[in-house]
This record gives C-alpha cells, structure tokens and sequence, in this order.
C-alpha cells in the first residue's frame, strides 16, 4: 500500500513537470529559436523544480500543516514575486529575445506571471493533499490496528476458574479411571490448542472450530455427568475442509446458547447445532431451550466475542455477504443463523 502511494506521487510530480515543459516550450517558441528555445526550457525548468520542491518540502510542511496560514500566504506570494522577478530578469539578459512584435513584452509578463503561479499553487495543492492523505491514512491504520487488538483481546480466552473446575472433575473420575476420563483430558487438550494456537490465526478451516465446539460441549458434559442434551448436526464434513472462517465465529455463539439455555439446570432444556453448505453458502444454526425467567446466564468458563463483535467480525471479512439472525423463536425456543455467501 505504502509503495503504491509512493509511486503514485512520484507520477504526479512527473507528470506536472512534463506538461509544465510542453507548455514552456510552445510559450516560449513565440520569444526563442533554436538552439536557445532548447537551453530556456531546461533552465526554465531547473529553476521551477527548485521554486516546486522549496514549496512542497518547506513551505507547505513548516506552515500550512502547521496551521501558520498566514505566514504560508505570505511565504508563498514572496516566493511567488521573486522568482518571477528573477525571470523577468535573466531570460531577456541570457537570451536573445524577440520582443518585436506588438504587446510581446506584455505577452511575456503574462506568461511568466501565469506560469510561475501555476507552480506554485500546485506544489502547495499536491504537497498539501499528500500529507492530508497520508494522514487519513495512518488514521485508518491506526483503526485497523485497535480493530486488530480489539478482536484479539476479545477472541477465545477460558476462564481459569472453570481451567480449575474442569481439572479438579477429571481428577475426581480419576480414581475409577474410565473411557470418560481419557476422553476428558482429550477434550481439554483440543479446547486448549485451539484456544492457544488456532484463535490467533487470521483464519481456520471451519472442522477445526466446530472441533472446539464439540470439545467445549464434552466438557460442559462431563460436568454433568453426560446428562446434557446437545445434538450436533454436522453435514458435507469434506467440503467443510475446504472452507476457512475467522476463529471464534461458531465457538461463540455455542457458547451463547450454553449461557441462555438453562442446560444443566433445566431438564427439558437442550440445544441443536446444524451445519453445513447449501451451494456456495455456508450455513450455521443453533437452535436452544430458552427459559425467560432466568435472569442470570450459566457460567461456560469460556469468554467469547458477543454478538456485536460476531458482527464487526463479518462485516471485516466478509462485506455484505452474510445474514446473521439471533432472535427468540416462541416463547420457549431461540434461534441463532448465520449464512455466509462463499462466492468471490
């Protein structure tokens, strides 16, 4: 990005000296002849890449940006009156001029004064737009970056409390050692490498986070006792390979729905996580037990982004091609879809 603008200001600048010396060459065509037409267009424009840059690097930095409109006015107009002083001056002395025809020397003041001006006002116009851009430029990055920090402060983290909990469970089993301990100390193992290598990716293949779904759901199970109904609808697995989300997405509003649920508190409570593609759009749906009269959500142990930041999320990535819907379904149901379109 930083290269481009580089290169693109390079161009202006390039850009402007080559017309302004077409345009010294047929001005001064109606005064000069050859070979003195060739040597006033180069020194012409040696003298005006000096007046530019005195502008564009001094000027406009010292004074205009630094809010002195003032002195910039006056800097401007003085560098204005003495370099066209300076050319009303020595191009007659060096040059044999012809001022023969009628209104001739007018016409020459007329072309310095214009010329000159021209000049300088856009070596102020560009220097000023440059660094006005540049500025709006660190200003975007320095968004970019606290988007940047903000979603990785809020990206996967577990709590140590439930860390604690769920060694101290393991430990308990322990004593009578079962499939249901191994798979534990499996399930916690997934939670932690994804916690602590995948959700610092940009992006994962989207196995790889519903594997930390179903790892964080075996461990809410084996707090109690397996008893938990949690479905998992899982669907097209190859295909699902193929596809690479942010991580997070999907281990957040699962962990949404364990929060809301009452599961584990409610026995008729439940939850239903689908998967899967529908053409080129992926879908993901999770439908919970919602019990209105709880007022405090169950403690998971694991702080996900919330929805707001699920949102800023996809609008980051994928711009007007998803359709995220979390609302209450009925009076006992809630439903959270998620469509992202996968078309380039």
């Amino acid at each position: 990005m930083e290269y481009r603008w580089k290169l693109l200001l390079r161009f202006q600048h390039i850009f402007f000296f080559f017309v302004f010396v077409l345009m010294t060459f047929f001005t001064e065509n109606y005064f000069l002849n050859m070979p003195e037409l060739i040597w006033s267009v180069i020194l012409n424009s040696i003298f005006n890449i000096g007046v530019y840059y005195l502008v564009y690097y001094y000027l406009v930095p010292y004074f205009y940006l630094s809010n002195k409109y003032p002195e910039f006015i006056l800097y401007a107009l003085i560098c204005f009156l003495v370099s066209s002083l300076f050319r009303i001056l020595w191009e007659p002395a060096l040059f044999n001029m012809d001022f023969s025809k009628e209104g001739s020397h007018i016409s020459f003041l007329y072309n310095v004064y214009i010329y000159q001006g021209i000049v300088i006002l856009v070596a102020s116009f560009l220097g000023i737009t440059k660094d006005k851009f540049l500025i709006e430029q660190d200003v975007i990055d320095l968004g970019k970056q606290k988007d940047e920090l903000y979603l990785n402060l809020l990206r996967s983290k577990l709590n140590p409390h439930f860390l604690l909990n769920t060694l101290n469970n393991i430990y308990a089993n322990s004593f009578t050692p079962s499939v249901a301990t191994s798979n534990s100390i499996l399930q916690l193992s997934k939670l932690l490498q994804y916690i602590i290598y995948d959700s610092s990716k940009e992006k994962i293949n989207v196995i790889q986070e519903l594997s930390s779904v179903e790892a964080l759901a075996a461990l809410y199970q084996l707090k109690y006792n397996n008893q938990l109904n949690i479905e998992f609808d899982i669907q097209n697995k190859e295909t699902l390979e193929l596809i690479e989300i942010p991580p997070s997405l999907f281990l957040t509003l699962f962990e949404n729905a364990l929060k809301h649920s009452a599961i584990g508190e409610n026995p008729d409570s439940f939850i239903k996580l689908i998967c899967k593609t529908e053409d080129l759009v992926l879908v993901f749906e999770i439908l919970n037990s919602s019990d209105k009269n709880r007022s405090l959500p169950v403690e998971t142990g694991y702080n996900g982004l919330g929805n707001k930041a699920i949102i800023r999320i996809l609008e980051k990535y994928y711009p007007g091609k998803f359709d995220f819907f979390s609302e209450q379904d009925g009076d006992f149901q809630y439903k959270t879809i998620l469509k992202i379109n996968l078309n380039e």
